[in-house]
């Protein structure tokens, strides 16, 4: 079994409880925002979608930007309650490190426009929104750090997560990738990140 903490730091921040009507509107506001961009879509245009009027979505989320915040960091917070829990269950390094991998190919082909978002609407995010969200990755790339280092012992701690940051880079690339099927393509950045993380330093 891998060594892991399990739980997040005391001071990580938590978002909102998800009901699947919270879910809903996420996942909705997300492929409006993708495809039209943060500023091209209004709470009118998320009520719509999804069936309930604009001040209605008021009582769900305080603001677009709130939407917005808690968009990317439940999706921070998925992928990083993923990543210790696929720790803490792993029978070696090299597992957990595969393991990894594959969930977060897994997360990114199943939500390419979260990926978009994350891409293209940071700046877009508020000073308190962002801080959240960042110390979310942040331990996200921790917990990829702390797998890979026993198995490259060749990298420093800066090397490792500089590493685990480009595997991320191939990973996320999904949205603008060619459009070929899901299990192809799945195979494909799996390998292409596992051999990025365990090429030997040169």
């Amino acid at each position: 079994m891998v060594d892991t903490t399990g739980h997040p730091p005391a001071d990580l921040p938590r978002l909102l409880h998800v009901t699947p009507r919270r879910q809903q509107i996420l996942d909705t506001a997300a492929d409006l925002f993708a495809a039209r961009g943060f500023h091209g879509v209004s709470m009118g245009d998320i009520g719509a979608a999804v069936g309930i009027s604009g001040p209605a979505l008021y009582k769900h989320f305080a603001s677009k930007e709130d939407i917005l915040g808690q968009c990317l960091l439940h999706a921070s917070d998925q992928l990083l309650a993923g990543a210790r829990e696929l720790l803490s269950g792993a029978a070696s390094p090299q597992a957990a490190l595969h393991a990894l991998v594959a969930r977060h190919a897994d997360f990114a082909l199943d939500n390419p426009a979260l990926i978009v978002v994350q891409e293209r609407e940071w700046d877009a995010l508020g000073t308190e929104a962002r801080a959240q969200v960042r110390k979310h990755q942040l331990a996200y790339i921790d917990v990829w750090t702390d797998a890979l280092r026993p198995l490259r012992p060749d990298l420093g701690a800066t090397e490792a997560r500089a590493a685990v940051q480009a595997a991320f880079g191939l990973l996320n690339s999904t949205p603008h990738s060619a459009r070929i099927n899901r299990a192809t393509m799945h195979a494909l950045l799996t390998t292409m990140a596992n051999q990025a993380l365990s090429a030997p330093a040169r």
